[in-house]
């Protein structure tokens, strides 16, 4: 079972049974997150108006390549299952992909070494309301995000602050994802999302509808489903932060399960991927060594995350 905590708690309290479900399922959901319901409202319209387009205007705004997680990426184009060295038909999906805004010119932000966490966003002439809906979402996850983030410290016996540091210039992805109506019966092992696990610290996860929806493998390899509600969101621990546990907390597969053979409607999803800044390095914490050694190398999570990501693209 996936708990739901309400954030109207203190994060002191709150700790405790963050880190149980992060060790236990990798998973939460979160009540009173503080995100207003009209800035979920207002990205479900504008993402339903962009991918009402044609193909060819969402075109226009097509991954540049691969290993830019920007832009329009079309049915087939992507196969999520290849992150953890699977192969299977591509998902059944198609997807609008930022990263972050207003990024400062800067040597930091321009550097060899930043690429392609800072690669410009690219936006379509239309839906006008896109660009700002998809901003405000932003702002207001990265804060939930933040205070999320303060409560897995203190989870992990550490300062509040812990993180701040590693993720004030956070190369995070926010992604909306329309999962359509089969035309026809699904191709054998095609899902909406393969089995995969993400490659950041945190994902944060709205979704208009629990219908052929996010699915969790628990430890005896069952399938279970998140709890449903417009007012939450689900959160679960990504590689990074596994890494960085020592494996205390599980990075666990996941998938987008088919809807039932005959179902006509359109399912949107809105997962923000939490990263840290490209540069951090991230190694095993010390309150998580009580196991014994440091089970990975140490290594920046820009060179992680691009090594990774590249493999999920078909084009």
């Amino acid at each position: 079972m996936i708990p739901t905590l309400d954030l109207s708690q203190s994060d002191s309290v709150l700790a405790p049974a963050l880190g149980t479900a992060f060790r236990e399922i990798g998973f939460v959901a979160l009540s009173h997150h503080g995100v207003p319901s009209t800035t979920i409202e207002a990205l479900y319209a504008a993402a339903d108006d962009f991918f009402d387009l044609p193909a060819e205007a969402k075109r226009q705004v097509a991954r540049p390549r691969p290993d830019q997680n920007r832009g329009y990426i079309a049915y087939g184009e992507e196969t999520l299952a290849r992150l953890g060295g699977r192969e299977t038909p591509p998902d059944h999906k198609e997807i609008f992909s930022i990263g972050p805004f207003d990024v400062p010119a800067d040597g930091y932000h321009q550097a060899p070494a930043a690429y392609p966490s800072f690669a410009p966003n690219l936006w379509p002439a239309r839906p006008v309301n896109l660009k700002p809906a998809m901003r405000t979402y932003w702002y207001a996850v990265t804060a939930l995000a933040r205070r999320v983030l303060g409560i897995c410290a203190l989870a992990l016996e550490l300062p509040a602050d812990y993180f701040a540091a590693m993720t004030d210039r956070h190369i995070s992805m926010l992604r909306l994802i329309c999962y359509p109506p089969y035309q026809s019966a699904p191709q054998d092992g095609q899902l909406r999302a393969g089995v995969h696990t993400d490659l950041n610290m945190l994902t944060f996860v709205h979704a208009n509808s629990d219908t052929g929806g996010l699915e969790v493998r628990s430890r005896d390899g069952s399938w279970i489903a998140p709890p449903a509600s417009a007012d939450l969101f689900v959160v679960n621990v990504g590689d990074i932060l596994m890494r960085w546990t020592n494996d205390l907390w599980m990075s666990t597969p996941h998938r987008v399960a088919n809807p039932p053979i005959g179902w006509t409607k359109r399912r949107l999803s809105i997962p923000f991927f939490f990263q840290a800044n490209y540069d951090t390095i991230v190694e095993c914490l010390p309150s998580c060594l009580s196991a014994g050694a440091a089970k990975y190398p140490a290594v920046s999570v820009g060179a992680y995350r691009a090594e990774r990501f590249a493999r999920t693209a078909t084009r």
